[in-house]
């Protein structure tokens, strides 16, 4: 069966687009006019191996980042140094040339040299930052394009400093909170494994030359400590692949999304990972609102900045709801994601004609949320993981000196 994208409108005026499996064009037209729609566009699109294009361009973006990578705080160094000298009166050449030659790291260096080579060429700001995706994202391109159109550069520049400078420390709590736990699992994990590579394999052998009988539990950590040594290449080989393959999996439009799905699930952390995203979407939605950035256009902008899939979803769906005449609180509400503050102040926004503004202040309360909650974690979690990690090495040291308790019956039965 065919794939077709069509746009309808029903008897309220109201428009809708999507996708319908059919047949052939007529019977798509009779499915979709049986509910009373009117048919304003249908197409017919080719689905061979239509999932490679997004794959293969999250993979694409993947690598360019990788190859580019740019500290944040660099980002916003330039950012908010570009928005003071351009408002000063200098030529955008000019002041990214000088930028560039005074930027100590070497490939956003030489990044700023290219943009500042093209504008020279005739391009404009907004254009010469598009080609370096790896390092501008969609987001800070399209706000330097609102400010190129509205004439307010440097304002644009100033206030993308300012989103750069609270998603950078907004990242760098969620990062703080989330390196402890992990580098304590990794110690755990290393820790096992010295226990099993090499520890445990030298009690065996001088376990096994007394000829002492062992006990069950003692017996049964030699053998899997047997069966890890024999098979720790493999063991590391399906790690990395596994590892590669979820990579891979988490570029896929399905796969990113049950991914994601998990991760906002997660005891704890899937708190603090979903109230980091607010605090995003909330301080990017009213950053463009304010810079006259049609909604519509804004929810695009949104998708792409959000960085989850789930939000991703619920602001396409938003979006198309905004289209069929919703207003924003009520397409919000409808994705049955966003939680009832936000939406409340989006709808007070609404009502005031003041959106951007408590946005802003939705953005600095899910801000303070994920103050509260690294500090909870940090006071809760690291002694937990202490105890969890010296609980761990606690039980292989007792399971292995065990037989030690009983050397005397051990010698006597080697005898």
């Amino acid at each position: 069966m065919a794939v077709f994208q069509y746009l309808t409108k029903n008897i309220d005026g109201n428009r809708k687009e999507g996708e319908i499996r059919a047949g052939s064009v007529d019977l798509a037209i009779q499915k979709l006019t049986q509910n009373g729609q009117a048919v304003i566009t249908l197409k017919e699109t080719d689905t061979t191996f239509d999932f490679l294009g997004p794959f293969l361009d999250e993979i694409n973006l993947s690598i360019e980042r990788l190859k580019n990578r740019v500290p944040l705080a660099s980002i916003v160094f330039f950012t908010r140094q570009l928005a003071t000298m351009f408002s000063a009166g200098l030529t955008l050449e000019r002041a990214i040339q000088g930028l560039g030659a005074e930027e100590k790291h070497r490939k956003f260096k030489k990044v700023l040299n290219e943009v500042s080579s093209n504008i020279r060429k005739g391009l404009n700001l907004s254009e010469s930052l598009a080609r370096h995706p790896g390092v501008f994202n969609t987001l800070f391109v399209a706000m330097t394009k609102a400010g190129e159109v509205s004439g307010n550069l440097n304002e644009i520049l100033d206030q993308l400093a300012s989103y750069l400078e609270n998603l950078d420390d907004t990242r760098r709590k969620v990062k703080s909170a989330m390196t402890y736990p992990v580098f304590m699992v990794i110690f755990l994990g290393c820790m096992l494994m010295a226990m099993f590579v090499w520890i445990i394999p030298k009690f065996s052998d001088v376990y096994s030359q007394l000829g002492a009988s062992l006990p069950t539990a003692t017996r049964k950590m030699m053998d899997l400590s047997g069966w890890v040594v024999d098979n720790l290449g493999l063991m590391l080989f399906n790690s990395m692949l596994v590892i590669f393959v979820i990579f891979l999996i988490s570029k896929t439009q399905r796969g990113g999304f049950v991914i994601d799905t998990i991760k906002l699930k997660l005891p704890v952390f899937g708190t603090l990972i979903d109230q980091s995203i607010l605090n995003k979407f909330c301080k990017t939605f009213g950053i463009l609102i304010g810079a006259g950035v049609p909604v519509l256009e804004a929810m695009a902008l949104l998708k792409r900045v959000v960085g989850n899939k789930v939000y991703e979803k619920a602001v396409a769906d938003a979006s198309n709801y905004i289209r069929d005449g919703y207003n924003i609180s009520s397409a919000l509400r409808r994705t049955e994601i966003f939680p009832s503050i936000l939406l409340q102040l989006a709808s007070t926004g609404e009502e005031t004609g003041e959106i951007d503004d408590l946005l802003d202040r939705a953005a600095d309360y899910y801000h303070k949320q994920v103050d509260a909650l690294v500090e909870r974690m940090t006071t809760l979690i690291e002694p937990l993981l202490i105890l969890l990690v010296g609980g761990v090495i606690a039980l292989m040291v007792v399971l292995t000196y065990l037989p030690v308790f009983h050397l005397g019956a051990a010698l006597q039965s080697g005898l």
